[in-house]
């Protein structure tokens, strides 16, 4: 892949210059200019608050000093000469907050001078011809409303992890942080832990009946008993199970209902952010922040609509293009007489905004496979088969429910088989279709066989990155634009880790640090707390709140807290003890607690500054000696990647493995 390269064109005086945020974005916008303009890149944000200081006037009004970064002011230079030259210049960043602000920022970075030089801003929500001349023929002024939503966002997120994180040096080690947002999601799974270590499961039995009629068996669930609905914890052992099945010796089975019904099913609506994060780690594996990635590529090329969205709303365009080619690739009967219109119902959706959707629905993938790689690929077929499936007739199924009698029992199956495809012609979902034989009422059955099956109540599941999204939505923490950020950012904060099955544990250090601030600082670990910000941040982002005051409420009274805890709260002392003797000075070595985990120190630390790794814990046995060479106990073993397998620890001399857990014989233990 050929590397970037910052190149400035010399720019004719009387030019228009556009400016956007990526090189990608302004080659393809560039395609549909005419002569009069030339299309730069600011690459990124040119401003920002400060790393090494905090970087705003606590005692006048929460005014913030911004600067160039380093990285961005060779970019800034040339961006100024540009602009100097040009007869018009014309912002052209995401119609998000983020991108108003980028606009806002670049006329101080370039020195722009609005009485001087003509400057206008436009958004667009895809890159197309038409909506690149819509916006060039509508411009407008930066909205200060948004500007102000994005700099308080960004402002408190700056007050809470610049006061908060010397406390949490002070009170645990160094290195560490907390975060507005990035806090309560680590709660979460902090919370969703706990509720899996106190989890009691119990105990329930189920009964099914194999049942036949002309040779055509299937199956029928226990559902009644003296005409009372059995609850799914009913059975609740071995014994009470065994005690049905006495009562169902000898007994006829015999047909006392059958009712048919033609059901529909709807599609889903088309993405938002969340929803296309969720998907995409469900069918495609992709990560949060590798699908946000991918999604801006797809959206800088041309072929999607703008990706950080949380409303499910359609142009009128988009869905005439849309019936228009459904009717010609798959049928009329496929297409809608009037288009579907959904509702939004994530709090805070911004209504104005549209779904993720191809620009050009008759844009198959196949059409544009040879201009992407694969991953691109998979994500755009993703996002065109949802979208198109969103405008198409529901899927039908013809379903039967019968009801069999056995003694005083009642037994139910289901059956149900595709009539008609609609959606599900171009986005399969998880579907089996169970057919059931010809049955009438009074038809006595043949019972091949009872099936009692023992199983027990699970926990609730860890969160994967598509649950979390999903919690934090539903829960109103974040926007579109963070989702990604804050998985990424509690991971790298080694808060976080993932498990063999790509599903988030706390660290020992997630576990500290969520506990000191749920204990003295309740307020920034709040899920209703941070939620209420985020609605104060759309108020300011409408006009009908100062971003001022709102920053002020919150910050007084926080920092009056925490001067008071940075006072009176001990230390944590997490350290072990350890029968190990230091070899280099004698004295005894300490198990400590650092930003990547635990680690052995010498505890005549500064004095002696020896370190060493945590001896990691024997593999864990399974109980079951080894098939091979019946020696040893099969033992849990984990891969580079951290996969799990089950193998012989009398390695190399018995080289037995398995993925399977040999123990359950469902699995089968293949090597």
């Amino acid at each position: 892949m050929a590397t970037k390269t910052k190149t400035t064109k010399k720019i004719p005086i009387g030019k228009k210059l556009v400016i956007v945020e990526s090189p990608t974005k302004a080659r393809t916008i560039s395609k549909f200019l005419g002569n009069d303009f030339v299309v730069e890149s600011s690459y990124g944000h040119v401003r920002d608050l400060p790393k090494s200081r905090l970087g705003i006037d606590t005692e006048n009004n929460f005014q913030p000093s911004y600067i160039v970064p380093i990285k961005a002011r060779k970019r800034v230079k040339e961006l100024k000469k540009l602009a100097e030259k040009s007869s018009e210049i014309i912002l052209a960043s995401d119609e998000d907050r983020e991108g108003e602000a980028i606009a806002w920022h670049l006329t101080y970075a370039l020195g722009i001078d609005p009485e001087k030089q003509k400057t206008k801003r436009i958004v667009f929500h895809e890159i197309t011809k038409t909506a690149i001349d819509h916006a060039i023929g509508n411009p407008r002024d930066i909205d200060m409303n948004l500007v102000d939503a994005q700099q308080a966002r960004r402002i408190l997120d700056r007050l809470v992890g610049y006061e908060l994180s010397p406390f949490l040096w002070k009170k645990v080690f160094r290195g560490l942080s907390a975060g507005r947002v990035q806090s309560v999601a680590v709660r979460l799974v902090v919370e969703r832990e706990r509720e899996i270590e106190a989890f009691k499961p119990q105990e329930y039995w189920g009964i099914e009946a194999e049942l036949a009629k002309n040779k055509e068996n299937f199956i029928a669930k226990l559902y009644k008993k003296d005409d009372k609905v059995l609850d799914k914890l009913e059975v609740k052992n071995k014994q009470e199970a065994d005690n049905i099945l006495g009562d169902l010796k000898n007994a006829t089975y015999k047909v006392t209902q059958v009712e048919k019904k033609e059901s529909r099913r709807m599609p889903s609506p088309p993405f938002t952010t969340s929803s296309l994060q969720q998907e995409a780690s469900s069918k495609l594996r992709y990560g949060a922040k590798q699908t946000m990635m991918l999604a801006q590529q797809l959206y800088e090329q041309g072929y999607i609509s703008y990706m950080r969205t949380d409303s499910v709303n359609l142009s009128n365009d988009s869905l005439i293009a849309a019936k228009k080619f459904i009717s010609e690739n798959y049928g009329k009967e496929f297409s809608l007489e009037e288009p579907r219109r959904f509702k939004t119902k994530a709090k805070g959706a911004q209504e104005a905004h549209e779904a993720i959707r191809p620009t050009d629905p008759s844009r198959k993938p196949d059409d544009i496979s040879s201009k992407l790689d694969a991953k691109q690929y998979k994500l755009y077929d993703l996002i065109w088969r949802r979208f198109i499936a969103c405008q198409m007739q529901p899927a039908v199924f013809d379903s039967t429910t019968v009801d069999i009698a056995a003694a005083n029992y009642i037994f139910r199956a289901n059956g149900s088989v595709i009539k008609f495809e609609g959606w599900l012609k171009v986005y399969p979902s998880k579907f089996t279709e169970n057919i059931l034989p010809l049955l009438a009422e009074k038809d006595i059955l043949e019972l091949i066989k009872i099936l009692p099956s023992q199983h027990f109540t699970e926990p609730p599941p860890r969160y994967n990155e598509a649950s979390l999204i999903k919690t934090l939505e539903e829960n109103g923490i974040g926007r579109p634009s963070t989702y990604a950020p804050t998985i990424t950012t509690i991971q790298t904060r080694h808060y976080v880790a993932k498990n063999d099955q790509k599903r988030f544990v706390p660290t020992e250090t997630g576990l500290t640090v969520n506990d000191l601030l749920t204990e003295h600082f309740p307020e920034v670990v709040d899920i209703n707390f941070t939620a209420t910000m985020e609605e104060q941040f759309d108020k300011v982002a409408e006009g009908k709140e100062k971003w001022v005051p709102m920053i002020k409420s919150f910050y007084g009274p926080f920092h009056k807290n925490l001067e008071n805890k940075m006072e009176k709260v001990e230390k944590q002392n997490t350290d072990e003890k350890t029968d190990e003797v230091c070899e280099k000075c004698g004295k005894p070595m300490i198990i400590k607690m650092g930003r990547f985990g635990k680690f052995m120190a010498c505890s005549g630390f500064p004095d002696c500054k020896n370190t060493k790794k945590v001896d990691k814990e024997p593999p864990k046995s399974i109980g079951m000696t080894c098939p091979k060479c019946g020696k040893h106990e099969i033992v849990i073993k984990h891969t580079k990647r951290k996969r799990i397998f089950y193998g012989c620890p009398g390695y190399p001399e018995c080289d037995y493995a398995s993925w399977k857990d040999p123990t359950k014989p469902e699995e089968g233990g293949e090597e």
